[in-house]
C-alpha cells in the first residue's frame, strides 16, 4: 500500500487516459489541440460582387422601358407636350356687356393658334381684357385690349425702355411697332376709347397675322 499523498499535491502525469488532450490545453474544433499550431486563422476573404458591367446595363434597360412606355402613352393619348386651351368668349362676353370700350376678336386665324388664357378685370383707371395665345411656332402672344389712359398704360406693359420703331398699316389700321421686354415686341393701336397691344416673344409675321384679325 502507497502512503498518502498530501491533498494539495499535484499528480506528475497529466497526460489523461486514451491519449485525450490534457484538460487545461485549449481544444480546437475537430478535436486537435489549439496550442499545436500556432498560425493565427485566416479570415475569409470577402465576396466579390459576381455582376458584370453587361448584367447592370440590362438591369437599367429593364428599368427604363416602363419610363420609356409610360411617356409615350402620356404624350401620343394624353396629349402631354400640348398647351391646355380655353375658351375666350365668356371673357370676350363679360368686355362686351361692361361696354367699358370697343371690343374686337380674332378672326380667320388658323386651328393651329391655340388660345390659353382669356380674363376680363377692371383696374385702377379702366378695364382689361387680355388673351393668350400660343402660336403656329410655338411662341406666345398676349392681345390687350385697355381702356387705361396710354401714357399710364404702355410704361406698365412695355416698361419705360419701350420706343416707338414706326407705324405700319394692317387690315386699314396704323398701328405702331414698340420694343418691349426682353426679346419681345409689340403693336400698339392707339385709339380715343382704347388702345390695343400685340406683344409676345413671336416673329414679326405672327404677330402682325394676329393684330390684322382683329375685327
Amino acid at each position: 500500500m502507497e502512503p498518502a499523498q498530501p491533498a494539495d499535491r499535484v499528480p506528475a502525469d497529466r497526460t489523461p487516459p486514451d491519449g485525450q488532450p490534457p484538460v487545461d490545453v485549449p481544444v480546437a474544433p475537430g478535436g486537435e489541440s489549439a496550442g499545436d499550431d500556432p498560425t493565427p486563422p485566416q479570415r475569409a476573404a470577402p465576396a466579390k460582387s459576381e455582376r458584370s458591367p453587361k448584367d447592370m446595363a440590362i438591369s437599367l434597360l429593364v428599368l427604363l422601358v416602363p419610363i420609356a412606355l409610360l411617356l409615350a402613352f402620356y404624350r401620343g393619348f394624353l396629349g402631354g407636350d400640348q398647351a391646355t386651351t380655353v375658351d375666350p368668349a365668356p371673357a370676350i362676353e363679360q368686355a362686351r356687356s361692361a361696354n367699358v370700350f370697343p371690343v374686337s376678336q380674332p378672326e380667320g386665324l388658323g386651328s393651329d393658334w391655340s388660345t390659353v388664357s382669356a380674363r376680363y378685370q377692371t383696374v385702377d383707371g379702366g378695364a382689361n381684357l387680355r388673351i393668350g395665345y400660343l402660336t403656329p411656332e410655338g411662341r406666345g402672344v398676349q392681345l390687350l385690349q385697355s381702356s387705361v389712359p396710354a401714357e399710364r398704360l404702355l410704361p406698365a406693359e412695355l416698361t419705360d425702355q419701350g420706343q416707338p420703331q414706326g407705324p405700319t398699316e394692317l387690315a386699314g389700321r396704323t398701328w405702331q411697332l414698340y420694343a418691349a421686354r426682353g426679346n419681345q415686341q409689340a403693336l400698339v393701336l392707339l385709339e380715343p376709347t382704347r388702345t390695343v397691344i400685340v406683344v409676345g416673344d413671336a416673329g414679326d409675321n405672327e404677330l402682325r397675322e394676329l393684330a390684322g384679325s382683329l375685327h
